[in-house]
């Protein structure tokens, strides 16, 4: 194939808030990106060089994005078999997902469970039988014998702290989420199951099928662009609309639970960095990408009271979901093996996403 891009990659999830912000990074560093969602970005214009609306529950559909066929927007055309390669880099951040609101009623598991397991399985396996066509050895079902290529389909998959057992994060001053301590498992939840069975999954391709992967467990990532309303935004968002819905006279919001659970957020800009030098690196994970800055969501309340200058009451509903008592982020492992940290505070993160939504919400 003539007039290769250095770099190509495919974004899976692109429509999603971590996603269309992996875009932007990765357009800006020269890559040919096709990104793949059931919709397009809601708050911005992707600038992903194709983008597709589809659904990777199809196993045909998912063959077909794996395929790259030049550096023109092409996914609908056909083009000659011998002409389609792989992507350098895969980023698989598609999933049924969503706040506490979502994933902790249990009234969503079967549908969590099903939808995330059958994209990761789509992908892994269709990605592993397009590899096997380029290993240099004739296949009586392939088209033609193409050589083997100089690289292979690095593939990252965006895993959640959600997956560390309950009874290590009972105590909300002190949870236990190192790396390590994952095992004896006991996720809180199905979504934690699945993230830990899918987490398992890329592993075992990457151990008997040589499918090169990085595994992130994300911590609680937020910022502009992000979900803000509907029932699956996530609580740094929830609070910051509530927030701004106060008059500037002041006012009450309600919080889910006594306010006294803990958890860390981490901004999307330091998220993104940190997958990106994961990419970048030998270490395959799993890895924690997170902060360590550690609030109770009544100090989350108050952070994000502060930054809009408003007095804020806080009504508790003890009746709503909540998940586990405390959960924050250990970076031991991040820092030795990838050097990296994070830098923003979250009073910072809260203050750029709450204007951000508050003007969302001016313009709703």
């Amino acid at each position: 194939m003539t007039d290769r891009p250095t770099k190509t990659a495919l974004v899976l999830g692109a429509g999603g808030f971590i996603g269309s912000h992996m875009v932007k990074r990765l357009k800006g560093e020269g890559y040919w990106v096709r990104g793949l969602d059931l919709k397009h970005p809601e708050f911005s214009t992707t600038c992903a060089d194709e983008f597709i609306v589809g659904d990777l529950r199809n196993v045909e559909f998912v063959r077909k994005c794996l395929e790259y066929k030049g550096p023109y927007p092409n996914f609908h055309s056909e083009v000659p078999y011998r002409y389609i390669e792989p992507f350098h880099e895969i980023y698989q951040f598609a999933a049924d997902m969503g706040g506490a609101g979502f994933v902790f009623t249990g009234e969503n598991d079967a549908e969590i469970m099903h939808n995330s397991c059958t994209i990761n399985l789509n992908v892994l396996e269709e990605q592993r039988k397009l590899n096997e066509t380029f290993d240099g050895v004739k296949k009586d079902w392939t088209e033609c014998n193409r050589p083997k290529l100089d690289y292979q389909t690095k593939i990252f998959y965006s895993g959640s702290a959600c997956m560390y057992p309950e009874h290590n994060q009972l105590d909300p001053d002190n949870p236990d989420c190192r790396e390590e301590s994952a095992y004896p498992a006991a996720p809180d939840s199905e979504y934690g199951w699945e993230k830990l069975f899918s987490e398992r999954l890329y592993l075992a391709y990457n151990r008997n099928h040589g499918i090169p992967v990085r595994i992130a467990r994300y911590h609680n990532i937020f910022g502009p662009e992000g979900t803000w309303d509907g029932g699956r935004e996530k609580a740094p968002a929830a609070i910051c609309r509530k927030v701004a819905a106060v008059p500037p006279s002041g006012g009450s919001i309600e919080v889910w639970g006594d306010g006294l659970q803990t958890r860390s957020f981490l901004y999307i800009d330091e998220c993104i960095e940190a997958t990106r030098r994961l990419m970048e690196s030998d270490f395959k994970g799993p890895v924690n990408i997170g902060s360590e800055e550690m609030v109770s969501i009544n100090e989350l309340v108050d952070t994000a009271a502060k930054v809009a200058h408003k007095v804020v009451r806080k009504v508790y509903n003890l009746n709503a979901p909540t998940g586990v008592r405390g959960r924050n982020s250990n970076n031991d492992m991040i820092r030795k093996e990838l050097d990296w940290d994070y830098r923003m505070t979250l009073e910072e993160g809260i203050r750029r996403t709450y204007f951000w939504i508050e003007e969302q919400m001016k313009n709703a």
